[in-house]
């Protein structure tokens, strides 16, 4: 069985060999890791298929993960699988053939690959995964929430509240509306 310390390791791959290689060259790898966000560990399965190019590794790929969230409707937890893609550029900080510092680009957030040759795909993982998260997360997508009165969980039948409350704001609209119906009936 491994230990929490070799599954962090798949994240992170040496690509010195894929750096020396031609342009175009492709590497495979497997992610089955746990990645640590808001103090909870996430389960992040997926393939990532690395490409050298010609000033660059690029990662493309498709994961999933199950992160457990809380129903904005009923307020139950209950875990949500995520699937979301990655692609990303990495740039070489060091060339592999000289050993020189190599310029970065300009590009504001660029991912690079470390003086080791050491791709780190954990921070862009992280970030997809944040894009991923639904801004109301629901447990169901036809989840009935809560009672705005009583509270409660609506999913489990109907409460003994009164079926419409009225808005006291239109309530003197309601009287008018009452009178107008009782004068009609006259």
């Amino acid at each position: 069985m491994a230990d929490k310390s070799d599954k962090k390791s798949i994240m992170q791959t040496n690509v010195a060999q894929l750096l020396k290689s031609p342009i175009g060259s492709i590497r495979t790898l497997k992610v089955d890791s746990a990645l640590s966000y808001d103090d909870n560990q996430f389960p992040v399965k997926g393939e990532i298929t690395l490409m050298r190019t010609h000033r660059s590794i690029l990662a493309q790929g498709t994961s999933t993960t199950e992160i457990k969230m809380i129903c904005s409707r009923c307020l139950k937890p209950f875990n949500n699988k995520i699937h979301f893609n990655v692609q990303e550029e990495y740039f070489p900080t060091i060339d592999i053939i000289t050993g020189e510092k190599m310029s970065l680009p300009e590009e504001d957030g660029s991912f690079t690959i470390d003086e080791q040759h050491v791709l780190d795909l954990t921070e862009a993982i992280r970030q997809y995964i944040v894009m991923a998260l639904p801004m109301k997360p629901l447990c169901k997508t036809n989840c009935a929430g809560l009672c705005s009165t009583c509270g409660k969980d609506l999913n489990g039948g109907k409460c003994d509240c009164r079926e419409k409350r009225i808005d006291p704001r239109w309530a003197e609209l309601l009287k008018l509306k009452k009178r107008s119906k009782d004068n009609d009936k006259s």
